[in-house]
């Protein structure tokens, strides 16, 4: 095939497909639509103190008792293996097989009695953590009235410059089990599929890591895809006044879809062989050092939120109901330990960390009594949650748990709590109104308080 008929395979309307989403139901344009729409929805008199979030959503239910809210005095049934170590924020203690992290305490928002009634399944209680709503059933799968994920809301409220990807979500789609049904609380729910996120579900620590969402097709150079791009535009203004009005919005879409595809920033986030070699190991040479490590370098290119979900599905890493303390000293702490300080230590560094709001969330703890299995079962009526930078206050503890670690003796917090300060902090007020593809109005986080003891 010559060059000519190479070139004449991209119509108008492929050319808009480029990089699409389909295996998601989601084309790029589609997701460039939200960054037009919300131009009409930013939220004033709310200032924000973060620009941008993280989201490291440790997916299973990571054990408190067994990370930052140790009971070295209780009986070995419940204290467990591991041995609390002193950590930089005077007085505080994590476990010893988290020893960077530890050196970051003094950065950290720690609240040790996070609770929720919602029954202790994943789906229910993945739901809450990055919703703030109870759908109060057993299990099941995203579903289309879901409430929105806070990327998606971000990407309605809080637009992104050109060139940048609003809600990301990585490196996998987490399953309700090996399996079964995408978990709710990532999607964009009952504002429709224009603010899923862009999910980046190829592992970064792989050596040919790229993303094909956002590659141009072979046989369309650089070059060319700017003379198409001019060409149709010459084309449009040729059209009758009433047809470029009518067009007017798809190339909206269509210029900003060839801002993505052509953008250095866009493209230049997703190139992890650009970093030494020494940071892509200090973040662990493992699929989930990499996509924090990811995550980072999409906040620098101006995306708004990164979630990143710690497991394939919900039973696959912290869901430790047999040998809690060989995964986690083994695999899981580690992992986290490499991944989440250096992370910190980057954003610090790059003078980053005020305005970036680290979150890392979980859908419950685990039980205070070890099973029969040297496991933790599921345990939502306390458990810890760590936030850092983004105006979240540095070098506090907030809540306590009893002497088992099985309920909050003072200053219990809900989900909802945690979503609501989070949008506080991102420049979302709690109560604002959303509305649905039928026009029907939902508050954004309804049942909730902002805990402002937590913010600076």
């Amino acid at each position: 095939m010559n060059e000519s008929s190479s070139e004449s395979r991209f119509s108008r309307r492929e050319l808009l497909r480029v990089g699409g989403l389909g295996s998601v139901g989601i084309s790029l344009p589609q997701l460039l639509a939200s960054r037009a729409l919300s131009a009409e929805n930013v939220i004033s008199g709310l200032a924000p103190k973060a620009d941008a979030c993280i989201i490291l959503f440790l997916n299973g239910g990571p054990s408190h008792l067994d990370m930052w809210d140790m009971k070295p005095g209780s009986p070995v049934e419940i204290r467990g293996e591991f041995t609390p170590i002193a950590s930089s924020l005077k007085g505080v203690s994590v476990c010893e097989h988290l020893p960077r992290m530890a050196q970051q305490m003094h950065r950290a928002t720690l609240i040790r009695s996070m609770n929720h009634s919602v029954n202790n399944s994943h789906a229910a209680a993945v739901y809450a953590a990055l919703t703030g709503h109870d759908r109060g059933e057993q299990g099941g799968g995203a579903k289309p009235d879901d409430h929105p994920s806070p990327g998606s809301v971000l990407a309605k409220l809080r637009p992104t410059p050109s060139g940048s990807l609003p809600y990301i979500t990585l490196p996998y789609k987490t399953k309700e089990g090996a399996g079964g049904p995408l978990q709710p609380g990532f999607l964009a729910g009952f504002m429709g599929a224009t603010y899923d996120p862009f999910w980046v579900l190829d592992d970064p620590n792989t050596p040919n890591f790229h993303v094909r969402n956002l590659a141009l097709p072979d046989g369309l150079p650089l070059d060319r895809m700017h003379a198409r791009r001019s060409l149709l535009a010459s084309l449009d203004r040729g059209l009758g006044a009433e047809t470029n009005r009518s067009l007017g919005s798809m190339d909206d879409f269509q210029s900003q879809a060839f801002d993505l595809l052509t953008s250095n920033r866009a493209q230049r986030a997703f190139k992890l062989d650009e970093e030494p070699a020494s940071v892509r190991d200090s973040y662990g040479r493992n699929i989930y050092g990499q996509s924090v490590l990811l995550a980072r370098r999409l906040i620098e290119a101006k995306t708004r939120m990164v979630t990143m979900s710690w497991a394939p599905d919900a039973n696959a890493t912290w869901d430790t109901h047999g040998q809690n303390f060989k995964k986690l000293k083994t695999n899981l702490l580690p992992q986290f330990d490499a991944a989440c300080s250096s992370l910190i230590d980057d954003l610090a560094q790059r003078g980053l960390l005020e305005r970036t709001l680290v979150a890392v969330l979980g859908d419950f703890g685990r039980s205070p009594k070890i099973n029969n299995n040297a496991g933790r079962d599921h345990w939502n009526s306390c458990y810890s949650i760590m936030l850092l930078g983004g105006g979240a206050k540095a070098g506090l503890v907030y809540g306590a748990s009893d002497r088992s670690g099985a309920v909050p003796t003072h200053s219990p917090v809900t989900p909802g709590d945690i979503v609501a300060t989070i949008y506080q902090l991102l420049g979302v007020s709690h109560d604002h109104m959303l509305y649905d593809t039928l026009n029907r109005p939902h508050t954004v986080v309804p049942e909730a308080r902002i805990i402002h003891e937590l913010l600076t």
